[in-house]
Parts: structure tokens; C-alpha cells; sequence
């Protein structure tokens, strides 16, 4: 099977699926995403968990190069590495929905059996 690949390598991929696959880590990166830069502050007081978890989550977030952090005084501001969250899709998509006989597209494979 050939796969397209990108710039990001398998120990990148994993560390990505990793840090995506705790569900608060998801949403705080989703909540992250939704705008082009959010205050660490502001994500304590929408997250009903403890600014310590918090932290830890953005580091592993920073960690597989999900987001990216810069400061303006005292205040963290976030935002998202679009670049990576791309070639973090082409990829799975590569990986996981080869082209099938040359013809099928996103959404358009079936898997066999279930025709």
C-alpha cells in the first residue's frame, strides 16, 4: 500500500493521536481552534477542572505541536498550529481511507460486506 506522506513522521502521528484521544485535551484544543487566539485565563473559567490539569493538558497539547503559546505579560495566549492539524488529516486520511480500485473519494468507500 503506498501512503502519501507529509513532513509529519509516525512518532509525530502517534504523539498527536495521544494527546487527542483524552477527551478534555479534545475539547480544550476544539475550544482553542474555535478562535484565532484564547487567554489560558479564559479556558480556566470555562473548564470545570482545575488550573493545574489545565496546564498539563496544554503542555502535552504544545507537546505534539498542537497548539502554539506566546506570552503578553502575565497571560498565556493559544492558539492553534493549522499547518500540523492539516497534515495531521491528510495523513490519516492517506492511512486510513486508501483509494480503493483508483476510484473512490472521502465518503464514497464502502467497506466489504456492508455493500
Amino acid at each position: 500500500m503506498s501512503v502519501n506522506r507529509t513532513s509529519l513522521t509516525d512518532a509525530n502521528m502517534q504523539r498527536i493521536t495521544r494527546a487527542l484521544s483524552d477527551p478534555q485535551r479534545f475539547a480544550l484544543l476544539e475550544r482553542i481552534a474555535a478562535e484565532p487566539e484564547v487567554a489560558c485565563k479564559q479556558l480556566v473559567a470555562e473548564f470545570l477542572i482545575t488550573q493545574a490539569t489545565i496546564s498539563h493538558h496544554l503542555k502535552e497539547l504544545v507537546a505534539a505541536d498542537l497548539i502554539e503559546s506566546r506570552r503578553v505579560g502575565q497571560c498565556a495566549m493559544l492558539s492553534r498550529r493549522e499547518t500540523i492539524l492539516n497534515e495531521y488529516f491528510v495523513q490519516l486520511h492517506a492511512r486510513l481511507l486508501p483509494t480503493i480500485s483508483g476510484t473512490a473519494t472521502l465518503g464514497e468507500q464502502v467497506l466489504p460486506g456492508c455493500e
